[in-house]
């Protein structure tokens, strides 16, 4: 059922999508459909590719329901954002996961080329009319090292979280997904170096 909503979404949004974010429905990497704004409606956020060739990367959009308009709005747009610029090779591909609770999840990952290979995944809220990061996970080993690798989880709200295998308590951060930079997590998780 959740497989058929998201398609009738997208059948829906895309040609909206194009006209507001300025892609053709062929360069979607990823979707995913939700109630973001707990409305009682089903939202959609998917993520696109940047143009071939252009030296950007892929860009994320979530759409918000607008039930007494009997459609889709582009509530945020925020192309060369996701990591990944075209052609996106096999194991490097975004993607978009739905919560229970109404957030989101967003991975970017390289699981296959090179050896240092990590995964990230940002979970996303809507408060306040708006977007933010309420979690980071990271976690990366080194196909030659079998002791080069790292891991964290990350509550941004609460500052608290586990690296290592350790908790820690860090700084709690009200951070709009616009604003975000891995490096707010990185560092609270002592992944700078």
């Amino acid at each position: 059922m959740k497989s058929l909503i998201a398609a009738l979404l997208v059948s829906v949004a895309l040609p909206a999508a194009a006209g507001a974010a300025d892609f053709p429905a062929e360069r979607v990497l990823a979707m995913a459909s939700g109630d973001w704004d707990k409305d009682g409606t089903i939202d959609l956020a998917l993520i696109a590719t940047a143009e071939e060739n252009s030296g950007e990367d892929s860009g994320l959009y979530i759409y918000l329901n607008k039930p007494t308009e009997a459609r889709l709005s582009l509530a945020l747009s925020l192309p060369n954002t996701i990591w990944g610029s075209p052609p996106i090779m096999a194991g490097q591909e975004p993607e978009l996961g739905a919560l229970a609770n109404g957030s989101l999840t967003l991975v970017t990952k390289n699981e296959s080329i090179g050896r240092d290979r990590w995964r990230q995944t940002l979970t996303i809220a809507y408060r306040n009319f708006d977007f933010i990061v309420a979690g980071y996970t990271f976690s990366s080993y080194d196909t030659l090292d079998p002791n080069g690798g790292s891991e964290c989880d990350l509550n941004v709200l609460t500052g608290k979280g586990k690296a290592l295998g350790q908790p820690f308590s860090g700084k709690a951060q009200f951070v709009l997904l616009k604003d975000w930079k891995d490096e707010i997590a990185r560092s609270a998780c002592g992944l700078d170096n």
